[in-house]
């Protein structure tokens, strides 16, 4: 007797596609006339419940476009995955796998990754950074790196920025014997002098706590070209040395009166600010400017003196001034006065600062950066009153004390950096880079450091190491999550 044939299986349906939310969680913050009165934070973290509805407004796209826009390959889009599944120990710990200075980047990146991100397409990005600082705040973020075997090389870094940082790391994990030398009395460079209305100053300390099992030696208050040079550590039997100095002077204006009282260069003004120095300024403050710096200058400016007139004045026109966005809506919403298509000419005042004058520009013919240049329109001058300037027109690199022979180039914000490829300097063993925020100057340093340990390696004849597992597991940390093609940033 014949059985009965079994029906046919009913094939396996599809999951359906995620339906694409354009509306962002609202992120909580300070009101603009309460927020201006003093330096606390201006942003607050998603409670847990508000993190996993926002991160179920991330449609897990096939290519992570989010992951390709960071600088450090970040996998934004396993993290938030985890996070939609109310994992937040394992999410904080995929955002420590591939970031060391999640603490920090999680309130002051720029978030290149929400600039990519489809949902803003059709709406509002995912708020992704802020998911970052949810999973940190909601989790066991409390980890430490647990570095292979020491392999019995020894490296040199000069600058405790987030290149340098970023590089020690690296270096650190894959067995490597570091010491990183540091002219300031505290770590972190640039990333000291945002300002507390960002991040209020310890979020550096909990990332860097997180090295305690590195073989690295932080040598604190030794100036490069003083105290030693890249050749002197060379000859003292590092095999590589990296030079990671970002730039950390002030460009001057170079117009008369600049030098007066009642002139605070924008980058001493933030780093003694984040030190704690006591600064009185006037009641009518101008800032030159349209960068990064000069939106931290700015609104920094109206905490110091309240019930100050505060103008930012930038030589071009909205549409290309360079600073974060965000920033800048900050900057407006407290009050700040914005007048573009103006430079300084001269600073006026015999004792002190009693004014400044400006001349009125119009835009040219595009320059190397791809933005328009200014073009001055003769005649047209005006004087405005004030009796504080902050100058915030970039910065630049001191490499007095250095050779020649060493060749360092000038990347395209100021930062030194070799003229090879892998950026190798002249001197055979030395590298530097930089970069132009926190997070690209971390990209910098990982470069810098993968291209070392090609270096020594290849000197003893043996392959690169991949990054290790940072939490001591056995397999490589992945490189770039699934369908990742190719970066869209440039160092």
């Amino acid at each position: 007797m014949m059985s009965n044939p079994e029906p046919p299986k009913a094939p396996t349906p599809k999951p359906a596609p995620m339906k694409l939310n354009p509306v962002r969680t609202p992120i909580h913050e300070e009101p603009p006339h309460e927020r201006s009165k003093g330096f606390g934070e201006v942003l607050h973290p998603y409670s847990m419940e508000e993190a996993v509805l926002e991160a179920k407004r991330c449609i897990q796209c096939g290519r992570p476009y989010c992951v390709e826009a960071c600088p450090i390959t970040q996998d934004v889009r396993d993290y938030i995955r985890l996070l939609q599944e109310r994992r937040f120990d394992e999410a904080s710990k995929v955002i420590l796998r591939d970031n060391p200075f999640a603490s920090t980047l999680c309130k002051v990146c720029y978030h290149y990754c929400e600039d990519a991100c489809l949902v803003g397409k059709k709406g509002v990005p995912v708020a992704i950074r802020h998911l970052k600082r949810s999973a940190l705040a909601n989790a066991n973020s409390d980890l430490t790196y647990v570095p292979l075997p020491k392999n019995g090389q020894k490296v040199a870094i000069i600058g405790g920025g987030p290149a340098g940082l970023m590089a020690a790391w690296e270096l650190g994990l894959r067995g490597y014997t570091v010491t990183l030398f540091e002219k300031e009395p505290v770590l972190g460079g640039q990333a000291r002098t945002i300002p507390h209305y960002r991040m209020d100053g310890s979020e550096l300390d909990q990332d860097v706590a997180r090295f305690k099992n590195l073989d690295l030696t932080f040598v604190m208050g030794k100036r490069a070209g003083v105290d030693f040079t890249p050749e002197s550590l060379l000859k003292e039997g590092y095999g590589a040395v990296y030079i990671a100095l970002g730039t950390n002077f002030n460009r001057p204006l170079g117009i008369p009166g600049e030098n007066l009282p009642g002139v605070f260069p924008a980058f001493d003004l933030l780093k003694d600010l984040n030190r704690g120095k006591h600064i009185v300024m006037g009641k009518k403050i101008v800032v030159l400017g349209g960068g990064d710096v000069a939106m931290d200058a700015v609104r920094s400016a109206l905490r110091l003196s309240p019930g100050a007139e505060v103008t930012l004045i930038y030589r071009r026109s909205p549409d290309e001034m360079p600073a974060d966005k965000e920033e800048t809506k900050g900057a407006e919403e407290e009050g700040v006065k914005f007048l573009f298509l103006h430079a300084p000419l001269r600073i006026l005042g015999s004792n002190h600062v009693e004014g400044i004058v400006i001349q009125k520009m119009e835009l040219g013919p595009p320059d190397a950066s791809g933005r328009r240049s200014p073009v001055p329109i003769q005649g047209a001058e005006e004087t405005i009153h004030c009796d504080t300037v902050i100058p915030a027109v970039g910065q630049k690199t001191d490499l007095n004390g250095f050779s020649k022979s060493i060749d360092l180039k000038l990347g395209s914000q100021g930062w030194p950096e070799g003229g090879r490829e892998d950026k190798m300097t002249a001197i055979e063993g030395v590298f530097a880079s930089g970069g132009r925020s926190v997070v690209y100057a971390m990209a910098a340093g990982s470069r810098a450091a993968e291209a070392i340990d090609t270096y020594l390696k290849k000197k003893m004849q043996q392959a690169p190491t991949p990054r290790p597992d940072p939490f001591g597991g056995s397999q490589p940390a992945p490189k770039t999550p699934k369908g990742y093609t190719k970066p869209v940033w440039k160092l």
